[in-house]
């Protein structure tokens, strides 16, 4: 019966974690030394001590060790069961950092839920009715951010019969699409503006996302700003400008690196000019009584997401990849 929905999202962690490089190096190792005892137990006495560090360097030059003694001892390396672990750990020590890292699930994506915690899984973003009924829902990987699924939630709703004339929602939502569009559809967003996320002025919005939950830019490849610093005089918006720094390390080695990071650059920065005086009408609307009051609302869906983790089993996938999500979902 209402004609406003609350908006939000949930995150689910997948039911098989991300491995880190060192751990795949590891299991791949092993399961070329296995390959090797088998034909012959004595190359125990010719392979190397294995690193009792946690460095990541260790583990490579003990693979790169190992693969040298295997070759140098020539008997069997033509061999498919020595011969196929075997490259695959020469390709997997000469492949960098960031693609080392894997995963059972090949759709879970790393996502952040503040700036120094994250998770490796799923979203699901939602829309839920006065009357605590989910309208719509759309599932996504973790590292989505949760503005951009607003319009498809609101579409949704209204094709299953929900008349929709307020949604209610956090800073995520006040992005300027979303104004835009509420504006057209005579759809009244309850929805506080943050200058961090308003985006009034800025360059290659395809490729870097607002993550609310961090307060952070996130780029194209998932990367996280490592930290913001503001410039400008204080309080005239209009004229400061927030610089976010991303760990140039990763830009490095990113597969996403060309037309975003140039070679030989000791930084990489993205940039976000402010504007004191954008969006003007939405600024007065939320210092107004009505606003504060449906805003009150959305605290119904934070008891709905806690409902369906503990409740029904939502905090972990049942299975893994986006589909099985979404069958779950």
């Amino acid at each position: 019966r209402s004609k406003s929905v609350i908006v939000d999202a949930t995150h689910t962690k997948a039911r098989y974690m991300q491995k880190t490089p060192q751990e795949v190096l590891q299991e791949r190792s092993k399961k070329l030394r296995k390959a090797m005892y088998t034909l012959d137990e004595s190359m125990k006495n010719k392979f190397p001590s294995k690193p009792v560090t946690k460095d990541i360097q260790d583990e490579i030059r003990y693979c790169e060790q190992l693969v040298t003694v295997i070759e140098e001892d020539g008997r069997f390396t033509e061999l498919p069961k020595v011969k196929e672990p075997l490259n695959l750990l020469k390709e997997t020590i000469a492949d960098d950092l960031e693609h080392l890292q894997t995963s059972a699930d090949p759709d879970a994506r790393v996502g952040h839920k503040s700036a120094d915690s994250s998770f490796f899984g799923y979203k699901t973003h939602m829309a839920m009715s006065d009357e605590r009924i989910i309208t719509a829902a759309t599932i996504t990987t973790g590292e989505q951010p949760d503005g951009k699924q607003l319009q498809t939630l609101i579409e949704k709703s209204k094709a299953a019969g929900v008349e929709v004339e307020t949604v209610i929602g956090d800073t995520a939502y006040s992005e300027k699409n979303n104004l835009a569009y509420s504006e057209q559809h005579k759809i009244e967003l309850v929805s506080k503006l943050n200058p961090l996320i308003t985006q009034g002025n800025r360059k290659k919005e395809d490729e870097f996302e607002f993550n609310k939950d961090a307060g952070m830019y996130v780029c194209k490849a998932g990367h996280l700003a490592t930290r913001r610093a503001r410039q400008g005089k204080k309080g005239q918006g209009a004229n400061q400008v927030d610089t976010y720094f991303f760990d140039v390390e990763k830009c490095k080695r990113c597969p996403l690196r060309e037309g975003c990071y140039k070679e030989g650059a000791k930084s990489k920065t993205y940039s976000v000019s402010l504007k004191s005086n954008e969006h003007l009408a939405q600024a007065v609307f939320q210092e107004s009584e009505a606003f504060k009051a449906k805003a009150k609302e959305r605290y119904k869906i934070e008891a709905k997401n806690s409902e369906l983790k503990h409740r029904h089993g939502y905090d972990i996938a049942s299975s893994s990849g986006l589909v099985g999500m979404e069958i779950q979902g």
